[in-house]
């Protein structure tokens, strides 16, 4: 379905506010197992390669909320490793706080970790006020399927 044509077809004060359980257990879990979604709500964006204020014309519902949701694919740091690249030309985005747990039915299924964007090069880039909440699934569940988790998040 064409994105431009979706967005013109949701009803007037569509809002898409989903809770965490809604993005873990419906968008997230159906993107890792390549399961179809009924309507294309989230564009797939590397968000880490572009610049945080370049991200809002890359969404596909065009509102007036400040908030963005995109599937984007996990690269990593190194080839051998488990840190997710996280930098680009323009700055690099800093993990703060401690990451949340997010429960379904009395299991966990997620971690929603805080990060900060900062212009420049690490450790001395400037804090500017860009956030972005990456939504990585856990649910044990799909990995005893052998389903793997970690080809996307939710940013």
């Amino acid at each position: 379905m064409d994105l431009i044509k979706a967005s013109k077809r949701l009803v007037p004060g569509f809002r898409f506010h989903p809770t965490d359980e809604e993005l873990f257990m419906y968008y997230l879990k159906r993107k890792v197992m390549g399961k179809p979604l009924r309507h294309q709500i989230m564009a797939e964006v590397d968000v880490y390669v572009f610049a945080p204020w370049d991200l809002p014309s890359m969404s596909c519902l065009k509102t007036g909320d400040l908030n963005w949701y995109f599937f984007c694919p996990r690269a990593k740091k190194y080839a051998s490793g488990f840190r997710a690249n996280r930098a680009n030309k323009f700055g690099y985005w800093k993990s703060t706080g401690n990451d949340r747990s997010v429960q379904y039915q009395g299991r966990q299924v997620g971690r929603i970790k805080t990060l900060v964007f900062h212009r420049g090069k690490p450790p001395s880039g400037d804090r500017t006020d860009w956030v972005i909440y990456e939504y990585k699934l856990e649910d044990k569940l799909l990995a005893e399927q052998g389903i793997s988790q970690e080809s996307y998040v939710i940013c």
